[in-house]
């Protein structure tokens, strides 16, 4: 399949590498995380209780319902409703974990997925998508980075625009991201793990041109 990989964990730059090799490219890009975010708006609309271990079958319907779109340049639509600076809200990052760990959402997630990189040239970005989404993707990536690195860029990507982060963010965005990898690493269905034939990228003394020069020129040689 004529589509490119790109996964890895928080912080180590996907979003911004895959819209950017897209766009050199001139191939579509397709941000999985968006999706994932987006039902988690959709569920706390809904009053969705994601406290507590959340209901399967309630998650099925749910993630079965809701119409999940993109629309140029980088637009995210709810049942066609723009969700892009929604979904980034602190609120809806809290509740994602129960919506991306379910397995009946990572399942209906594949499906839509599938479906939305159909005919091929499409840069895809997320955490499983080389080994559970596009296993046959032509092109696959894993992007990593050094802790620190991770959390400077989580901080710029915070603070953006002109607002100051706490002198105690770096150590909490530090826990987090260890949290998170340690739940995407031992998530049940779909963890976070570099494909057997992916090309592993660290990106720690990159910036982000190099790195999409990096990727760009091993599809296009």
């Amino acid at each position: 399949m004529e589509a490119i990989a790109i996964d890895g964990p928080a912080g180590a730059g996907k979003t911004s590498v895959a819209r950017g090799v897209a766009e050199r490219l001139g191939w579509r890009c397709l941000d999985t995380g968006a999706m994932y975010r987006a039902l988690a708006l959709a569920a706390l609309e809904r009053k969705m209780d994601l406290a507590r271990p959340p209901d399967e079958a309630e998650l099925a319907r749910l993630a079965a319902a809701v119409r999940i779109e993109f629309a140029p340049p980088d637009r995210v639509l709810l049942d066609g409703r723009d969700v892009t600076a929604a979904i980034r809200a602190p609120e809806v990052t809290r509740a994602i974990r129960p919506i991306a760990d379910s397995p009946a959402v990572r399942e209906r997630m594949r499906e839509r997925q599938r479906e939305l990189a159909a005919g091929g040239r499409v840069v895809v970005e997320g955490r499983d998508i080389g080994t559970f989404v596009l296993p046959r993707a032509r092109w696959k990536f894993f992007l990593e980075a050094a802790p620190e690195e991770r959390v400077r860029r989580r901080a710029a990507e915070l603070a953006a625009p002109g607002r100051a982060l706490d002198a105690a963010a770096p150590a909490a965005l530090a826990e987090e991201l260890a949290r998170r990898d340690a739940e995407d690493e031992r998530r049940t269905i779909a963890p976070l793990y570099p494909a057997a034939d992916a090309v592993r990228l660290d990106t720690t003394g990159l910036t982000l041109e190099e790195t999409i020069d990096a990727i760009v020129k091993r599809v296009r040689p």
